[in-house]
């Protein structure tokens, strides 16, 4: 077992756990303060933390509080990252700073995948990965998400990148940085709210205890860096890509001419795109975090024996 870092908090049930070699599970907390509505956010925080515990393993739940990196919250911190509006949002770069100024951050899936490594977690959940911006041939707005992936021990478990990005370019990026790219029962790799985005897969893996030895093959070979664990939403809950498609078109129209840019977009065009759909965006978001809850538990469960 890998001691957690001097200088983080880690939860009494966390600690006791990753001591112990049993199941832990990362959990982000942007998806909490900048993904959903307050009190919606906190509750769907509890049921996914609640997923995780019924599959067997610990939820760890990430975040800076008061300058303090914190690997699993209580009730009351995770009520105050949800209601909070001063809560930054917080990547790699920022997390200096915000400690250092002990302010309060709700990590992206970079500066989580970073903090639960340092905690020796190794499985992280979230709902959809950051990669590379339309239009990033000119803006060059590529996510921390994609370069921490190549560095960091974490398999991360997602429904894919979020659609609202540029998949093709994000694909490419991530064969560039050698990360494994595996999707779960699937030829076609998602789109967050869809279960295709167009692209084939790089690579197949058809259950939690092969993604499991494909972890331990990588980082045994001294392979650095993540793997990215793709689970289509389920069948009942995606949005049909050709739908949802026409509403970020529609979305990613206003950012340019609000002139949002940087880590204002994403949060800016996922509360559109809720507007837009009325709701079933919100609605396939929630089903989707919980498919991964249930895909990660069982990955860590996998991992641990």
């Amino acid at each position: 077992m890998t001691e957690p870092h001097p200088l983080l908090a880690v939860a009494p049930e966390v600690r006791d756990a990753l001591a112990s070699g049993r199941p832990v599970v990362a959990l982000e907390s942007t998806i909490i303060s900048h993904g959903m509505p307050y009190p919606k956010n906190v509750q769907t925080a509890r049921e996914v933390e609640q997923i995780i515990r019924d599959g067997g393993a610990v939820p760890a739940t990430i975040a800076v509080l008061h300058g303090v990196p914190r690997i699993g919250l209580d009730d009351d911190e995770l009520d105050l990252l949800g209601s909070d509006e001063h809560v930054r949002k917080v990547s790699i770069r920022d997390l200096p700073v915000v400690i250092a100024r002990a302010e309060h951050g709700a990590t992206t899936v970079a500066s989580t995948m970073r903090l639960a490594a340092l905690a020796g977690i190794h499985v992280f959940v979230t709902g959809g990965l950051g990669g590379v911006h339309r239009g990033a041939e000119h803006s060059m707005d590529v996510s921390a998400d994609l370069t921490e992936l190549s560095l960091t021990d974490v398999a991360v478990v997602s429904a894919g990148v979020k659609s609202l990005l540029d998949i093709g370019r994000t694909l490419e990026v991530l064969e560039t940085l050698g990360v494994p790219v595996v999707t779960v029962g699937s030829d076609d790799f998602p789109s967050f709210y869809s279960r295709s985005s167009g692209f084939r897969s790089p690579l197949r893996l058809d259950s939690a205890e092969e993604v499991a030895r494909a972890m331990r093959a990588k980082w045994s070979l001294g392979l650095a860096g993540g793997i990215v664990v793709a689970n289509p939403i389920p069948v009942e809950d995606e949005i049909p890509e050709a739908e949802i498609g026409r509403l970020i078109e529609q979305a990613v129209a206003e950012a340019d001419q609000r002139g949002i840019t940087g880590a204002a977009i994403t949060p800016f065009l996922l509360g559109r795109i809720v507007e837009l759909s009325g709701g079933e965006s919100l609605r396939a978001n929630i089903a989707l975090v919980k498919h991964n809850a249930a895909l990660g538990a069982a990955i860590a469960v996998a991992y641990a024996r």
